[in-house]
């Protein structure tokens, strides 16, 4: 009985403030601390606000295009990893494992050095070599890519793991029956490897992506002019609380919801085929 009571007081208490979010939300006061029932105002506020649409617009963009990389990167890199073995095999997991328990500022700050130092080299060449000159010629500046690479060089390491802890399970005997049938590499993994690593490559982009859309220390640091939602909100909150920032963790607790059951539905489908 302790247990359950105990069990059950996690749960509140990891849950609780979540649905005091989505209650908040539908406030029809002016100020996040009151809750007066009830109203969808504010919704229609935040959904008309252009500096929400275009940072949420921003975050998209970055999430999809960085967890799309590095599924396809970090799988590649989780079948080849499987043919190393010796000492360069515990180099290789050791690299992959840092990426993943480094600080988020210290890879905000590391690739924010690297960036800049590297467009203090490249800018003069470029304009060195452009036809119309330094005026004319294109500069490197952080904005989306170099956010894009950011995330995709962190959220590549997760997608990694995943995928090799699929393959180590994996049932490696219809691929050698696939070799003896004298399949191609390549038929052999669009029709023996990927349907069996399918569950985790889904898993490890929608983590790519969550960590990626929620990401605000390596964002920060590299976003250069380029506002993404965590940091519109982050800086909404030192002007203080409104039932928008509410809306705005709901409507992202809605989308995150709806993307994981689609893609259990996307699964359950795909085993019964």
């Amino acid at each position: 009985m302790l247990m359950r009571i105990y069990a059950g007081a996690i749960y509140v208490f990891l849950y609780g403030p979540i649905v005091l979010i989505v209650i908040f939300s539908f406030n029809a006061g002016r100020h996040a601390a009151s809750f007066d029932c009830c109203g969808t105002a504010w919704y229609g506020r935040t959904f008309n606000n252009p500096f929400i649409l275009e940072a949420f617009g921003n975050s998209l963009i970055i999430a999809g295009t960085a967890a799309t990389l590095a599924t396809i990167m970090g799988t590649m890199a989780a079948l080849a990893l499987q043919r190393v073995t010796g000492p360069l095999r515990v180099i290789y997991d050791a690299l992959t494992y840092t990426a993943i328990v480094i600080p988020g500022i210290v890879i905000g700050i590391a690739t924010l050095i690297t960036l800049v130092t590297l467009f203090d080299a490249v800018n003069p060449i470029l304009a060195a070599l452009w036809p119309g000159g330094l005026e004319t010629a294109p500069r490197l500046n952080l904005g989306y890519g170099s956010v894009i690479a950011a995330h995709t060089l962190f959220t590549m390491a997760l997608v990694i793991v995943i995928v090799r802890a699929r393959i180590q399970g994996m049932d490696r005997s219809l691929i050698e029956a696939s070799a003896d049938l004298y399949a191609t590499p390549w038929r052999t993994f669009r029709q023996i490897t990927l349907p069996q690593i399918f569950p985790a490559v889904l898993a490890g982009f929608l983590l790519s992506f969550t960590f990626s859309f929620d990401d605000f220390i390596i964002a920060f640091f590299v976003a250069g002019s380029k506002t993404t939602l965590p940091i519109y909100v982050f800086s909404s909150i030192r002007r203080g609380i409104t039932p928008e920032t509410n809306v705005i963790a709901t409507v992202v607790l809605a989308g995150s919801l709806t993307l994981l059951f689609s893609a259990q539905l996307l699964l359950r489908r795909r085993r019964r085929r």
